[in-house]
């Protein structure tokens, strides 16, 4: 699959290394994206989407545990893709085990989740293409990426990108369906991602109607 981004040099514009230094002066609970060199600051997620990430980073973490303890999953984590004016901040991301104290970016992960937000179906800048559509197109050009995940938050729906020896192998999942990641070790239901939401409630809660 081949995979391009229009990244234009405009006047005015950041860069990644500008958009970097622009962070570290930012308080840590701000959330921001660079997009096509604009640096948006993204507005805070539903509780949905909190629960969705922290089901997801749960359920790889304790299968790393089983499968590769060399790696582990975290929420939010600052990821240097090499996408020119392109900076997105995934909300899972599979990276390795060991990092310093101090650290605050890795330049390598090996699985790439967005859990959408409607921030993620604005247009980027320049183009006639969602925010969503374009951090999936730079998480499949990593090199070191083997599955990109885009799961839906109002839906019970998973899009899987698994890397294959013949290419990126594409496939949308259901409620009744199950996610399969061996090379994590993970095997569960969709729905188990949405466990606690008001999609999947917890024994005792009511669904919403």
């Amino acid at each position: 699959m081949g995979v391009g981004i229009k990244e234009p040099t405009r006047a005015g514009h950041m860069s990644g290394e500008r958009f970097r230094a622009f962070q570290e002066g930012r308080p840590d609970h701000e959330r921001w994206e660079l997009v096509a060199g604009v640096p948006i600051m993204m507005t805070p997620p539903t509780i949905a989407h909190n629960r969705i990430a922290g089901n997801l980073e749960r359920l790889l973490n304790d299968a790393l545990a089983r499968h590769d303890q060399g790696r582990i999953a975290m929420q939010r984590p600052g990821i240097e893709l090499g996408s020119g004016e392109f900076r997105p901040e995934p909300d899972v991301a599979v990276i390795d085990a060991e990092y310093e104290p101090d650290q605050r970016f890795v330049d390598r992960a090996y699985l790439l989740a967005e859990i959408v937000s409607a921030t993620d179906g604005t247009r980027v800048p320049d183009t006639e293409t969602k925010w969503i559509d374009v951090k999936r197109t730079i998480y499949l050009a990593h090199a070191a990426c083997d599955a990109v995940l885009i799961i839906e938050q109002d839906r019970m729906e998973v899009r899987l990108d698994a890397r294959t020896q013949a290419g990126w192998n594409s496939q949308t999942l259901g409620a009744s369906d199950d996610l399969k990641l061996p090379e994590f070790g993970l095997q569960c239901a969709v729905a188990d991602l949405y466990e606690g939401t008001p999609l999947q409630p917890r024994r005792g809660q009511q669904r919403s109607a």
